[in-house]
């Protein structure tokens, strides 16, 4: 292994982790799980989150910095979506190593919040611990 191996692994460490803040905070979780279901914009992201207009708006910038949220125009509103499918995956892996997993396919609530279904209409329900 040389240097630049080195310096390439540091700096995906570097990025996994960018990743993993952006997504360490439950309002920023909550907007991104209504992301992978679909396009929404902030008004209506605000809403189903239960938070101001004005904090979404932040919060949007944070994950748009770190490439997991994406936008477009359309004439003065601007939607938001998640960024791809890696997105959608990051939120159930997250969901899966907190000790919860999808069943069935009724909507259910993301920590608390039952305005933001579960991606797919997964329901979420606790996995017994092995141990």
């Amino acid at each position: 292994m040389d240097g630049q191996d080195s310096a390439d692994r540091s700096r995906g460490v570097e990025e996994a982790v960018a990743v993993l803040k952006a997504v360490a905070d439950p309002t920023r979780f909550r907007v991104l799980w209504a992301l992978a279901r679909g396009e929404h914009s902030v008004g209506q992201l605000a809403e189903l989150v239960g938070a101001h207009v004005a904090a979404v708006s932040q919060h949007l910038a944070r994950l748009r910095a770190a490439g997991l949220v994406v936008s477009r125009r359309e004439g003065t509103r601007i939607y938001y979506r998640a960024a791809g499918a890696h997105v959608r995956a990051l939120l159930e892996g997250a969901v899966l190593a907190a000790r919860a997993e999808p069943e069935g396919p009724a909507p259910a609530s993301v920590a608390g919040n039952t305005a933001v279904a579960a991606p797919a209409g997964a329901r979420l329900r606790p996995r017994p611990v092995n141990g």
